[in-house]
């Protein structure tokens, strides 16, 4: 194989090794944080590309993780790389057999595509390049800006990630008479109307916990629905990490309705509803529009 194929072996069946012991799913920063830990990287490999500013080993692993996603063995949401149980059965192949299947895989799928298209079968592997090209930049763009998201938002405190919760449930057309003030430990930290009176049904309950590095676990949910009326009040539990599989379960359940909103799915809504916000709580977590090259897939 080419260097850079054995390298890519290499790093892709790695990669796939720490999802398995994760659990089957991680973030793609912790992925490649793991990566550098265990895998020996020569100076080429950590080589950065001048036009890009991507580092060589990541780039790579990033443009045969579209083979591994067409080839149904990966799957990725808002930077969380997520291990199929046919990912989890290719790791059997070894590292060579699993990058040579994934590839063969995203082959098909993509001669598939261009026949449907009717694109010339003879200029499949001249045009199959760029486009995955494209699609792993943008790929490591995304990750990058969601990265930075995390590291914004781990960076404030307890109570101004409340307030950020207040003012993204404002934005969605909610009213927020109640943001528990700093001092009180405990209980509802945020209660959301879906009128100034709140005469309307059902009045949100919000529980915020800014634990960036930390799964909520079910206990706590309980403890949520544990503060629910019986009249049709709604659990919202909000958090800028993530849910342990048990809480999960749990809230989909439990005999009172709670909803659950980890890091990647706040930032799924701060995006969505980011131009009803006003001006001064845009200012709690400024984004900034940019547009590049999609794909057509």
């Amino acid at each position: 194989m080419s260097k850079t194929r054995d390298l890519a072996a290499t790093i892709i069946f790695e990669a796939f090794k720490i999802l398995k012991d994760a659990g089957g799913e991680l973030r793609g920063k912790e992925v490649m944080e793991k990566i550098e830990k265990t895998i020996p990287l020569d100076d080429w490999a950590k080589e950065t590309y001048e036009k890009t500013g991507n580092i060589r080993w990541q780039s790579i692993l990033h443009f045969y993780t579209i083979d591994c996603i067409k080839s149904g063995f990966l799957e990725k949401e808002k930077g969380i790389w997520i291990l199929t149980k046919e990912g989890e059965e290719a790791i059997k192949l070894g590292s060579v057999e699993l990058l040579n299947k994934a590839t063969k895989l995203y082959r098909e799928w993509d001669a598939n595509r261009k026949d449907k298209e009717g694109i010339d079968q003879e200029d499949l592997e001249l045009d199959a390049e760029p486009d995955q090209l494209q699609k792993a930049n943008l790929e490591q763009l995304e990750e990058k800006s969601i990265d930075g998201l995390r590291k914004y938002l781990i960076s404030k405190n307890p109570y101004e990630f409340q307030d950020i919760v207040a003012a993204l449930l404002r934005a969605m057309g909610y009213y927020t008479p109640f943001v528990s003030p700093k001092g009180r430990d405990g209980g509802i930290d945020v209660i959301a109307y879906q009128d100034p009176l709140g005469t309307k049904t059902p009045r949100i309950k919000v529980q915020v916990k800014h634990r960036p590095d930390a799964a909520i676990a079910v206990d706590e949910i309980r403890q949520l629905v544990g503060l629910l009326n019986d009249n049709g009040d709604v659990g919202l539990f909000i958090t800028s990490g993530r849910f342990t599989s048990e809480a999960e379960n749990f809230s989909r359940t439990s005999h009172k309705h709670i909803e659950l909103i980890d890091f990647e799915k706040f930032i799924t809504l701060w995006q969505e509803f980011y131009d009803k916000l006003t001006d001064e709580d845009k200012n709690r977590l400024p984004l900034y529009k940019i547009y590049f090259l999609g794909s057509n897939e």
